[in-house]
């Protein structure tokens, strides 16, 4: 299926006023575009990373400040703070913050931190399983999974009392009756926060706890890494021009979901599921930025 083509972008953002939301992993990529849409949707967003203008940037494509004011310009209100989601005591002085300071207040946990990546070219990715290096797997498992696992826990502090939130997993489309998707350490990782996220939403079932989690995958985004290794703009429209970028979305299409999903008062439904994005734009009626209805991404 090829992405339906239109001419403007007729986005209207859903009414987030009042909401308090958690991005972690939001200084660049899909973390950032995430909080700019619910900054726009009038949302209250905690920003989390290690890239920050004190402590230096892990790269030159962002920090959690920059994004916080993204998000102000948009009209919400953006918090950075400095968290490195694989340090226990920074997760849970993290949320003791966030209860600190709003009351004991959370809506929205979008667990978006990842690792693995760090040092992408020293092994080609679909590389065979015996030559990819350990880095890679503990990097995925412990900056990627672990960290989804470690900020859900610490987040049901503030959500069980209040009865109420939603948590969000991040991550790939997995079939899990499906095939292989040629890389071993990604496609366990991914498999295991697809699995993960359903026994979340089992237990909170079964504990009548108010509180829904599900996964969401992205398709194939242009994140600053992707448009520095083609050489086009990630806000400009020269992507266009590469044939093959025809199949991408924008950092934001994901964003405009994940409002969607927390403005939906019947979420509950989805509880357990991983959805995608594309999916979700067909669902709640909303495009990308470009205005394209961008269909599910599939990694073969």
């Amino acid at each position: 299926m090829e992405a339906d083509q239109m001419n403007h972008d007729p986005y209207v953002s859903p009414d987030l006023q009042g909401t308090v939301a958690l991005v972690t992993g939001s200084s660049r990529g899909g973390g950032r575009g995430i909080a700019r849409v619910l900054g726009q949707a009038g949302a209250t967003v905690y920003i989390t990373g290690r890239s920050s203008r004190a402590h230096g940037a892990t790269d030159d494509w962002g920090t959690i400040e920059q994004t916080a004011e993204e998000v102000a310009a948009r009209g919400g209100i953006g918090i950075p703070v400095r968290c490195d989601h694989t340090d226990d005591a920074a997760v849970a002085a993290l949320y003791e913050r966030i209860g600190r300071e709003q009351n004991g207040r959370l809506d929205l946990v979008v667990n978006n931190a990842w690792g693995g990546y760090e040092n992408y070219f020293d092994a080609p990715f679909q590389a065979v399983f015996w030559e990819q290096p350990m880095t890679r797997w503990d990097g995925m498992f412990t900056a990627g999974l672990r960290a989804q696992m470690l900020s859900s826990r610490a987040a049901m502090k503030l959500l069980l009392p209040q009865k109420s939130g939603l948590i969000i997993n991040t991550g790939v489309f997995i079939d899990l009756g499906g095939g292989y998707h040629g890389n071993v350490f990604y496609d366990t990782v991914k498999r295991a926060v697809v699995h993960m996220t359903y026994g979340m939403a089992q237990n909170l079932s079964a504990a009548d706890a108010g509180v829904t989690a599900l996964a969401l995958a992205p398709g194939w985004m242009r994140t600053e890494a992707v448009c520095s290794a083609f050489n086009v703009s990630q806000e400009g429209d020269d992507w266009t021009k590469v044939a093959d970028l025809a199949t991408t979305e924008s950092v934001e299409y994901i964003g405009r979901a994940i409002a969607a999903l927390a403005a939906d008062p019947a979420v509950g439904r989805w509880a357990g599921q991983l959805l995608e994005a594309g999916d979700a734009a067909r669902e709640y009626g909303f495009t990308d930025t470009d205005g394209r209805l961008v269909p599910p991404f599939r990694i073969t």
